[in-house]
């Protein structure tokens, strides 16, 4: 059985895409949590991820004597691993585009991540709406993901075909721009419905709400806790 080890859920858009992947393909995974600290620089958190890890980062998968420590290296390995379970596309052709489109969004779309962290507890509409206005980057950032999703074979479908590695990789803007309210089209609020569906997904979503955990350099935008009720 893998290990994941992962941070909070509803902070951690880079253990999400691993743990959503691991879930839904339905393949056997021990999760450990290792969950930030309330201050930065405080507590044993990167201690923890080092005794592991020598990045310092998560999400880590341990494979009996085998270390990965990137998401994108860690669902790669599992693609290997289940080729049976397709966890990329079948079709060549979206298969390379899921490719592609996993690898923009592994490396890229830097404006939206700095300035839209994940936190999905939280309500940030008049947030969003000041940082649309005063954020040319983020503007584009949004569009660029926008056209992406747009292009996806079904409008009522995932962005490849059947649920893949790529719609994993783009679960996490999700969830800003539901947290941020940012505007976006039909389309783009269809194929966010259909992600906010899938039962891995929900899982995710419902054990981010139910934290209890509060990173205060991670709630620049709020000064107190509160919670926020997804409706789907």
């Amino acid at each position: 059985m893998y290990q994941l080890y992962i941070a909070n859920k509803n902070y951690s858009s880079w253990s999400m895409r691993p743990w959503l992947v691991l879930t839904a393909f339905h393949l056997p995974f021990e999760e450990i949590m290792i969950p930030f600290p309330v201050e930065r620089n405080t507590g044993t958190f990167k201690q923890d991820v080092l005794a592991i890890n020598p990045n310092g980062k998560v999400p880590v998968l341990i494979d009996h004597d085998l270390m990965l420590g990137d998401s994108l290296a860690i669902c790669e390995y599992l693609a290997e691993q289940h080729p049976d379970q397709h966890l990329w596309p079948q079709d060549v052709k979206q298969r390379a585009r899921a490719r592609c489109i996993t690898a923009e969004m592994h490396s890229g779309f830097a404006s939206l991540r700095n300035a839209c962290g994940m936190n999905i507890r939280a309500h940030l509409a008049e947030v969003g709406k000041r940082l649309w206005q005063d954020n040319a980057e983020l503007r584009q950032d949004v569009a660029r993901i926008e056209q992406i999703w747009s292009e996806r074979p079904d409008m009522n479908g995932f962005l490849c075909g059947e649920f893949s590695i790529a719609d994993a990789f783009y679960a996490p803007v999700v969830t800003r721009l539901m947290t941020y309210a940012l505007p976006v089209s039909e389309s783009t609020q269809q194929y966010m419905q259909t992600m906010l569906r899938h039962p891995a997904m929900k899982l995710w979503i419902e054990a981010a709400l139910k934290e209890d955990g509060w990173v205060n350099y991670l709630e620049s935008y709020q000064s107190s806790r509160f919670s926020r009720v997804w409706v789907q």
